[in-house]
């Protein structure tokens, strides 16, 4: 179904010398983004989620170094649209593109921070606007691609912000919604939808869409259903109690393979007993390897089969070659270990365990993730685990870096005692089946929450640690001039020695550093963009709260910060 709802466009006009107004006068020269562009940005460019399709959070530019990033000033900043603000901004053709909760974009002049136009999705219907996290959106061609609250995916005139579709692609009254935007693939928008714990008669999915037209080419199940693969993994539930699966954080792809990588997120109810299963419940909790043609699902790994805490697996999926004549797939979930796959087939390869949880056992040579005793939970029975259901790690994604070989991982490191409850199964109920919480600090750091971590992609090696008080609050963000880019809840934003660990730069920011910074280039200058605000679950609101009370930040202050090296003059 095809629609164009009533819009909000605000385009800003931009004054000329000569007394005319433009809503383009600056982009002018725009280059259409092409796939091979994609695959391989120019160094200039961040024009995916992660800069690359293989997720790795990498810039290959080098003018600012550990020699130097001392040396880092603000150059722009510029005030985002209230709600909770999680954003990845986007670089191509010298235009900034920072996607707005609930569904939107703002677009700056990447070089001063002018805005040059921005879109305001408005609600399809009669509900209110959303200002629910939106963390990424998609450019390609000469368009970009927003994903909204109401679970519609719009494409704009990437140079004036106009609208040429929009599609409706799930029903908001049966819960479904988007928090993360698209990647394009094959001349393809690919999103993952949430909003999948209330019960129905469908299921979560990942979908694939014309990218010129909206058209829906395939949708991929991220639940099965009753009588088809995997759909006995579910026991005798019917499809009516089979939820959770939620695809809420974007995929990688590889062309070499031509797969994509997707992570799914737990059943729901959280609990065995809640769900009335004790059963794998696939496709929940998997690196799921979809054909980008079909959409079908080529191989799946399930992480924590049955899985039972709200401990999911659902994050980035990095590929990198580590030893010659494998090609693998990483990612690390809530419990914090890493999982090391095959990509071309699934096998499983290694799994290195943080030891920052106490709740499964894996068999390093087979993968295979048990329970230890006493650690499934019972209802109304209160039960204490590390880490706590927000997990180690979480949507604030690790990054790579090819000279070291290592990922650079933020960490959260609590515990929690919780009671889980039962869950009615009717028609429109369901839910995650929480009932009470108590955070606690990890007995492996009493005096700090807080941890960036450096892993050797190879052996699993921890290189080094910095702990803080506070918990980060962004992705990590690697360069080639030696860097780790990260940022924390107490407002510090930190800029680290990949090599070693140390300091090299810090600075405060008005509230707390979030999303997912990004680095890139402008007429040879090159740039570090920052966002911060407010928003991002229990890792910035109760956790904080209970174990780090004596530390406040501003609320509703969401802005992107922008720094670089001094200019040069000459004399």
């Amino acid at each position: 179904m095809k629609r164009r709802a009533p819009l909000v466009v605000g385009v800003v006009v931009i004054l000329l010398a000569v007394g005319k107004l433009s809503t383009s006068a600056q982009v002018v020269a725009f280059k259409p983004v092409t796939d091979a562009m994609l695959l391989n940005p120019d160094p200039s460019d961040w024009p995916n989620w992660r800069r690359t399709l293989n997720g790795w959070g990498y810039s290959p530019l080098k003018q600012i170094t550990t020699q130097n990033v001392n040396q880092l000033q603000l150059a722009w900043s510029w005030g985002l649209a209230p709600g909770a603000s999680q954003p990845t901004p986007l670089v191509s053709n010298g235009m900034m593109y920072v996607p707005s909760p609930g569904g939107g974009v703002q677009t700056l002049d990447a070089a001063s921070g002018d805005l040059l136009w921005e879109y305001r999705a408005k609600p399809a219907g009669d509900e209110a606007p959303r200002t629910t996290p939106m963390r990424n959106l998609a450019v390609y061609d000469d368009k970009v691609y927003i994903a909204t609250a109401d679970a519609r995916l719009i494409a704009l005139n990437a140079r004036t912000g106009a609208v040429v579709w929009d599609h409706q692609v799930a029903d908001t009254k049966l819960g479904y919604t988007y928090s993360s935007g698209p990647i394009v693939v094959k001349g393809m928008i690919v999103a993952g939808i949430t909003g999948c714990q209330r019960y129905k008669n469908d299921v979560c999915f990942i979908s694939a869409h014309d990218a010129q037209s909206g058209r829906e080419v395939w949708r991929t199940a991220t639940i099965a259903r009753p009588g088809e693969p995997g759909g006995d993994t579910w026991g005798e539930l019917p499809l009516m109690f089979r939820a959770g699966g939620d695809a809420w954080m974007p995929g990688s792809y590889d062309p070499t393979v031509n797969l994509i990588y997707w992570g799914t997120a737990q059943a729901k109810p959280w609990t065995r007993f809640a769900r009335g299963t004790d059963g794998d419940a696939l496709y929940t909790n998997c690196t799921l390897a979809i054909d980008p043609a079909t959409g079908k699902i080529v191989w799946y790994y399930q992480h924590v089969p049955g899985e039972t805490h709200d401990l999911d697996e659902a994050f980035e999926r990095i590929l990198v070659d580590v030893t010659s004549g494998r090609s693998s797939v990483f990612t690390m979930g809530k419990l914090g270990i890493l999982w090391e796959l095959d990509r071309r087939t699934g096998a499983f390869v290694s799994a290195h365990d943080l030891r920052y949880q106490n709740v499964v056992d894996v068999d390093p040579r087979t993968g295979k993730a048990t329970y230890r005793p006493n650690m499934i939970p019972k209802a109304g029975v209160e039960i204490e685990f590390c880490p706590s259901s927000s997990g180690v790690k979480s949507l604030r994604a690790m990054a790579y870096h090819p000279d070291t070989q290592a990922f650079y991982i933020p960490l959260n490191l609590s515990c929690e005692k919780g009671t889980f409850s039962n869950v009615e199964r009717v028609e429109g109920g369901g839910g995650a089946g929480g009932g009470r919480r108590k955070n606690l600090m990890h007995p492996e750091s009493p005096d700090g929450i807080g941890e960036l971590l450096a892993m050797s992609a190879r052996t699993g090696e921890i290189l080094w640690r910095h702990r803080t008080r506070t918990p980060p609050t962004t992705a990590t963000l690697t360069t080639a001039g030696g860097l780790v880019v990260v940022g924390d809840f107490d407002r510090y934003l930190y800029v680290h020695d990949a090599a070693t660990g140390r300091t090299l730069f810090q600075t405060r920011l008005p509230t707390s550093v979030q999303g997912f910074p990004i680095t890139y280039a402008v007429n040879g200058r090159q740039y570090i963009a920052v966002p911060a605000g407010t928003g991002g679950g229990q890792w910035v609101t109760t956790i904080p709260a209970e174990l780090t009370p004596e530390k406040k930040i501003a609320q509703g202050a969401n802005a992107i910060f922008v720094f670089a090296l001094p200019e040069r003059r000459d004399r």
